[in-house]
């Protein structure tokens, strides 16, 4: 997903999140003439330590579907719940009614077009002087983006409540450790901080551009050379590696790939491949056999819009998880010690259905869409089913994480699912998953 801010705002990128990636087009200020290219957005608020003497605090975070998902207070209220991403310079609140609730100030106002330019008929609006607190920190000045309806729909996404996007501003002010297997982050004073030292921690160098971090990585393509490739670092990605074919001539499209839908715009589909890369090297440590999303090339020109053009694609949370992972914006390094999870294959969707999940527990799951000549459709599920059990167990007693777990667990496994058509009418379908990449 994706938003940019004329009129002198900075340009807000989220996730592109596997299966419902949401493409978001530009926000052009109401009644107002775009500023003069170049013009900074006005600085976030600082996150410091609420208690004197105080340079560490821990922060437990929810993993759902390969997002990173923190409980904050906002204006002394909540706690709410936030994905987190390092693609997002601004934060942004999806919930225009907690906003109301809140007592949130309306400031600027923005439109939100469409891909092509076309107007969505989405408007967003600033929301100054917003206290962010977080157990051991607060951020006392910062400026949200409200959107005037949830479009995004993070919360049917990731199966829990979810009210918004915490962007980079906490990763400005603190040197963030993500401790995986702990669930837990440990964020740092940057001046009392030491980069731990040592043969397994691998160290790489970020590069800042429009308030985003980027990374160089080694990505070797089936039969070719290893390639220097600059990606953007963005924990709100569930993917692992997502590549931009038109960046560089020597990018190319797998032979062997999978065509999908990537995920879902306000102009409609994203379309793309699903492939792999031989390896991508982070330092001194080598995965191999890299899932990779290749979005279509006209789409990512659109998204871009010109003004990226350096950029050949983004390291997602699916590798990053792999890893103890410091991310230090103050001193420009990305430090990374690897975890039990390191060599963990990388594997897709192996049945060929996306699932949403509703209900007042988010533990109703309907089918969002099915893949053309996969294991669900070649057995007659179909778009708009709920998925009511799998293999004899109700799925309330599944999240979508387990669900998703299920879905891309080993090829040649048989689930049998029970599912409701539209009309009510129950039926059983046997499904045979199947590696297709």
């Amino acid at each position: 997903m994706r938003a940019e801010l004329q009129g002198g705002k900075s340009r807000l990128r989220s996730a592109l999140l596997v299966g419902l990636a949401l493409l978001l087009g530009s926000l052009g200020q109401v009644g107002a003439q775009p500023a003069p290219a170049g013009v900074a957005a006005p600085p976030p608020g600082q996150f410091v330590f609420t208690r004197p003497g105080h340079h560490k605090a821990r922060v437990p975070f929810l993993s759902p579907r390969n997002l990173l998902i923190i409980s904050a207070h906002l204006n002394g209220q909540g706690p709410f719940n936030f994905l987190l991403d390092t693609g997002v310079a601004s934060s942004l609140l999806t919930n225009p009614q907690l906003a109301d609730a809140l007592g949130l100030a309306h400031g600027a106002e923005y439109r939100l077009q469409g891909v092509g330019g076309t107007d969505s008929g989405l408007r967003a609006y600033e929301a100054p002087q917003v206290r962010v607190t977080l157990p051991g920190v607060e951020a006392t000045h910062t400026t949200w983006l409200v959107l005037s309806s949830d479009v995004l729909d993070l919360s049917g996404y990731v199966g829990l409540p979810v009210q918004g996007i915490i962007g980079a501003d906490l990763f400005r002010s603190l040197v963030v450790a993500i401790h995986p297997a702990q669930h837990e982050l440990v964020l740092r004073a940057p001046e009392h901080f030491r980069a731990p030292h040592g043969r397994r921690w691998a160290s790489l160098p970020l590069v800042f551009d429009r308030d985003k971090a980027y990374v160089t990585a080694q990505v070797q393509q089936l039969g070719g050379a290893p390639l220097p490739l600059r990606l953007l670092l963005d924990t709100g990605a569930g993917h692992a590696l997502s590549l931009e074919t038109t960046a560089d001539r020597r990018l190319r499209l797998p032979a062997q790939r999978l065509r999908t839908d990537l995920g879902r715009g306000l102009a409609g589909v994203v379309s793309g491949s699903l492939g792999r890369v031989a390896a991508v090297r982070l330092g001194r440590y080598q995965l191999p056999q890299v899932l990779t999303s290749f979005p279509d090339s006209s789409q990512v020109h659109e998204r871009l819009g010109g003004t990226e053009r350096t950029r050949h694609g983004t390291l997602g949370y699916e590798v990053l998880k792999r890893f103890t992972t410091i991310i230090d914006y103050p001193h420009g390094q990305l430090l990374l010690r690897p975890t039990v999870g390191l060599r963990e294959p990388f594997e897709h969707d192996m049945c060929g259905i996306d699932l949403l999940a509703t209900g007042p527990s988010f533990r109703q799951y309907l089918v969002l869409r099915v893949a053309p000549n996969s294991p669900a459709a070649s057995v007659g599920i179909a778009e708009g089913e709920e998925l009511v059990a799998i293999n004899l167990m109700p799925t309330q007693f599944f999240s979508i994480t387990d669900l998703n777990r299920l879905l891309h667990s080993q090829d040649g496994r048989v689930l049998l699912l029970l599912l409701r058509r539209r009309s009510g009418e129950l039926y059983s379908a046997s499904v045979r998953l199947k590696r297709q990449i």
